[in-house]
Protein backbone atom coordinates (compact mmCIF):
# COMPACT_ATOMS: atom_id res chain seq x y z
CA UNK A 1 0.00 0.00 0.00
CA UNK A 2 1.37 3.27 -0.85
CA UNK A 3 1.61 5.91 2.01
CA UNK A 4 -0.46 8.78 1.85
CA UNK A 5 1.20 12.36 2.58
CA UNK A 6 -0.92 15.46 4.14
CA UNK A 7 0.66 19.00 4.47
CA UNK A 8 -0.49 21.04 7.67
CA UNK A 9 -1.05 24.17 7.15
CA UNK A 10 -1.29 25.44 10.91
CA UNK A 11 2.36 23.71 11.91
CA UNK A 12 3.95 23.94 8.61
CA UNK A 13 4.73 20.42 8.29
CA UNK A 14 4.21 17.10 6.28
CA UNK A 15 2.88 14.19 7.94
CA UNK A 16 2.14 10.57 6.95
CA UNK A 17 -1.72 9.42 7.05
CA UNK A 18 -0.80 7.05 10.15
CA UNK A 19 0.47 10.29 12.04
CA UNK A 20 -1.95 13.36 10.75
CA UNK A 21 -3.31 16.34 12.28
CA UNK A 22 -6.74 17.72 12.37
CA UNK A 23 -8.84 17.41 9.38
CA UNK A 24 -9.41 21.01 9.05
CA UNK A 25 -5.39 22.02 9.24
CA UNK A 26 -4.74 19.55 6.40
CA UNK A 27 -4.15 19.66 2.60
CA UNK A 28 -3.90 16.56 0.62
CA UNK A 29 -3.90 13.58 0.34
CA UNK A 30 -0.65 13.44 -1.84
CA UNK A 31 1.45 10.57 -3.38
CA UNK A 32 4.29 11.83 -2.24
CA UNK A 33 6.40 13.70 0.47
CA UNK A 34 7.78 15.86 -2.23
CA UNK A 35 4.14 16.56 -3.46
CA UNK A 36 3.03 17.59 -0.12
CA UNK A 37 5.77 20.06 0.54
CA UNK A 38 4.52 21.51 -2.49
CA UNK A 39 0.98 21.66 -1.14
CA UNK A 40 0.76 25.58 -0.89
CA UNK A 41 2.46 26.50 -3.96
CA UNK A 42 0.14 23.65 -6.28
CA UNK A 43 -2.82 25.66 -4.30
CA UNK A 44 -1.77 28.65 -5.20
CA UNK A 45 -1.44 27.56 -9.24
CA UNK A 46 -4.89 26.53 -9.32
CA UNK A 47 -6.22 29.22 -7.66
CA UNK A 48 -4.35 31.29 -10.41
CA UNK A 49 -5.80 29.06 -12.87
CA UNK A 50 -9.44 29.04 -11.27
CA UNK A 51 -9.06 33.00 -11.52
CA UNK A 52 -8.11 33.36 -15.15
CA UNK A 53 -10.54 30.65 -16.08
CA UNK A 54 -13.24 32.71 -14.35
CA UNK A 55 -12.25 36.08 -15.88
CA UNK A 56 -12.35 34.19 -19.39
CA UNK A 57 -15.89 33.26 -18.60
CA UNK A 58 -17.04 37.06 -17.73
CA UNK A 59 -15.12 38.19 -21.12
CA UNK A 60 -17.61 35.70 -23.23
Amino acid sequence: MTTQWFYDVRTGEVQELERKGRDKDLLGPYDSREAAQHALDTARARTADNDRRDREEEDW
